[in-house]
């Protein structure tokens, strides 16, 4: 299924990155709130093609193209048992305090949500290094 959004113009290029971050109070009444605000806060997306339609933006204060994106997998560190190919996760940041680990980032790290669903693309067959005991998988999700 395809997701689409809205992006300023200057912003709506094949390849373009960007974290959506939630909708702004500006885009509660806004009329095309509905096909802008359909994304997941929090997680990066790329634009995969720029559609000719444009709106105009209360928030961007400009003209906004219509985009096609998909979301772009992040790695993550799940127990092994449910580190499975297809399968819908739901993960986010372990209370986790040792910063010397080498795995910290993608385990507890701040750039992680307190929970969000994933879909798991990829699993690495080695189990991941965990200095308080866990037995982890680094996988690749959506």
């Amino acid at each position: 299924m395809v997701e689409i959004t809205l992006l300023a113009q200057d912003e709506a290029k094949v390849g373009e990155r960007f974290v959506y971050l939630g909708g702004a109070p500006v885009c509660r009444t806004c009329p095309y709130r509905h096909a802008c605000l359909t994304l997941d806060a929090g997680r990066e997306y790329e634009v995969t093609r720029v559609r000719p339609v444009t709106h105009p933006c209360a928030l961007q204060e400009s003209v906004a193209n219509v985009v096609e994106v998909r979301g772009v997998p992040r790695t993550l560190l799940l127990d092994s048992a449910s580190a499975v190919v297809g399968s819908q996760v739901e993960a986010g940041r372990f209370p986790c305090r040792r910063l010397d680990c080498p795995n910290w980032q993608p385990c507890a790290g701040p750039s992680l949500p307190a929970k969000q669903r994933f879909r798991i693309e990829r699993v690495d067959p080695e189990l991941a290094e965990c200095l308080i005991g866990r037995k982890l998988k680094r996988v690749d999700a959506i």
